[in-house]
């Protein structure tokens, strides 16, 4: 005999309620959660001039790892080594990039929050899956390395701007925030090979 208020059967249960019998159903609603809370808590300053200013400026010069591109180019200036050392740079953000966003990235193919980003922003148009971001990967795999060749004094400024850039790019609404910290995992793991790299060539 059926308990009484429980007769219905398996598929008249609503499906959200069968999706929190999944195993991973939790975690999921965990990160969707979470990136919920920080675009609303960013929607709050979107209107501000500044900060317009500011996101746009940062997700222009974070494309194709600009920003880190002229940083590299500016330190080599007046000396020969230091340039040895621009092109060295160059050429491990362009495999970094390589790797995220023609390997890590075609696993996913995640949606972003919206297809041209927030319309308040200057923004390109990204063609490549949102998870995880480039931008972000990028400026945290940049700045570790960039530690290898730079003192302490300039450690903070380059995560500075690592911060910056990754942050923006949830701003002007071309990635989730989860997005935003997975391609910060990514790039600092890298940045860490890298990092192995240099010192085993002696460069």
């Amino acid at each position: 005999r059926p308990i009484e208020g429980c007769s219905r059967s398996a598929s008249q249960i609503p499906k959200a309620a069968a999706m929190n019998t999944e195993p991973n159903a939790p975690r999921k609603l965990l990160h969707l959660r979470m990136d919920a809370a920080v675009d609303n808590a960013l929607e709050h300053i979107r209107d501000n001039k500044i900060v317009i200013v500011i996101f746009s400026i940062a997700s222009a010069v974070g494309d194709f790892g600009l920003l880190w591109h002229i940083i590299g180019l500016v330190r080599s200036i007046g000396s020969i080594d230091r340039l040895q050392q621009a092109l060295i740079f160059s050429i491990l953000i362009g495999l970094e990039s390589l790797i995220l966003n023609q390997g890590i990235k075609r696993l996913f193919r995640r949606s972003r929050p919206t297809e041209k980003g927030d319309t308040r922003f200057a923004l390109r148009k990204p063609r490549t899956s949102s998870f995880p971001s480039g931008h972000s990967s990028s400026a945290f795999f940049s700045a570790l390395v960039l530690t290898y060749f730079t003192t302490w004094p300039w450690w903070s400024l380059f995560y500075t701007f690592a911060l910056i850039i990754a942050t923006s790019r949830v701003g002007v609404r071309i990635h989730h925030a989860s997005d935003v910290i997975a391609g910060a995992f990514a790039g600092t793991l890298m940045g860490v090979i890298g990092l192995l790299v240099l010192r085993h060539y002696g460069v």
